[in-house]
């Protein structure tokens, strides 16, 4: 060995490790955008569906069920609306990652009054 060669493998090991660290945090990052992607959607479709079975009580209390699913699944409720005797539900969740480089995840979910058909 020469005395050129000292430090080269400490060297070689940090960058190696800096580019794990930089995956590491990209997958968890994607990760995250998942997690809220998944959580806006399942929020969506239960909002929608919480409307759906309370239509009979009227368009107002059908989106006040929808808007306290959405609550408890730590979502926002960004719209309910009527359609046809359909209720439209629109959410958003904000991803668990800090800083939040993967953006909000937004869904939206449809559903009609059981016993009716299309």
């Amino acid at each position: 060995m020469t005395s050129n060669d000292r430090g080269v493998a400490t060297v070689w090991t940090a960058s190696i490790v800096a580019a794990l660290v930089c995956a590491a945090a990209f997958v968890f990052w994607i990760g995250a955008a998942v997690t809220a992607r998944h959580r806006a959607e399942a929020a969506a479709d239960l909002a929608a569906l919480a409307a759906a079975s309370h239509a009979t009580e009227g368009p107002g209390a059908a989106c006040e069920r929808a808007r306290e699913v959405a609550v408890r699944m730590s979502v926002t409720l960004l719209s309910c609306r009527w359609e046809r005797g359909d209720a439209l539900v629109e959410v958003r969740s904000e991803p668990s990652a800090r800083p939040a480089v993967t953006g909000r995840a937004e869904a939206r979910a449809r559903a009609g009054p059981v016993g009716r058909s299309p």
